[in-house]
């Protein structure tokens, strides 16, 4: 697939599960459906959203998988957790569900170009990888966003890889990961001090892994980091 061609499919319209899917997670969000309360079946969600039962499992899978909500047999779903309502306002309608699930495509991926980079760094990238981690320690220290910067510092990790790949998929997907690292951090400026350094702390943790040339530790930093800002999209602040 060429780039055109990929950045076509990318604005598919969303499927109606995952508009349902979005509906619900508004409803937790705003308290309809409170935490530890059981959710109504899924016949009674198929009338309440104007969905079939099938649309409405395929939400709830996602809903599961992203632990908003969990299964009791013989019980029915239950609220797990309440994430902050803006979660909602910060990505185009219909699109929440494709957020999560491109968390788990980076997961993978940026976990490889992170061992690759530990395996491959030359002293420039070195450099870069250094100043573009403080540029956005410097972000933290002036309470600002961050998010173009912490994108940077991820870029200059696929660059170190020396495979070009890395870059060319960053680049092609660029909107997808600005949509996440927007939400993530937007979140994190409404929660603890405490909160923001761990963030930041995880990015150390890649940065030195990096330096140090340790593939196997490098990659699991930077996986554990993207499933952790995946997790913190749906936290309550």
């Amino acid at each position: 697939m060429n780039k055109p061609e990929l950045i076509a499919s990318q604005k598919q319209d969303p499927r109606f599960s995952d508009i349902i899917y979005e509906k619900i997670v508004g409803m937790i969000a705003d308290g309809r459906f409170p935490v530890n309360e059981r959710l109504p079946s899924e016949t009674n969600l198929s009338t309440m959203l104007g969905a079939s039962r099938p649309v409405v499992r395929e939400a709830l899978e996602k809903l599961r998988a992203d632990q908003l909500i969990v299964s009791r047999k013989g019980s029915g779903s239950y609220v797990r957790q309440r994430p902050d309502q803006s979660v909602l306002t910060e990505v185009p309608v219909g699109s929440l569900a494709d957020v999560q699930r491109f968390f788990e495509f980076r997961a993978g991926l940026e976990a490889e170009a992170a061992s690759l980079a530990a395996k491959n760094w030359q002293m420039q990238d070195k450099s870069l990888i250094e100043s573009r981690f403080d540029e956005l320690e410097a972000c933290l220290q002036r309470g600002d966003l961050g998010a173009k910067e912490d994108q940077a510092l991820h870029d200059a990790i696929a660059l170190a890889t020396g495979n070009q790949f890395h870059t060319l998929v960053r680049e092609w997907f660029k909107p997808h990961i600005a949509i996440g690292m927007s939400v993530t951090r937007s979140l994190s400026l409404k929660r603890t001090p405490a909160h923001v350094r761990a963030v930041q702390d995880e990015h150390a943790e890649i940065v030195a892994a990096i330096f140090a040339r340790d593939e196997q530790r490098a990659h699991g930093a930077m996986k554990t980091h993207i499933l952790n800002a995946r997790a913190r999209m749906f936290q309550g602040v």
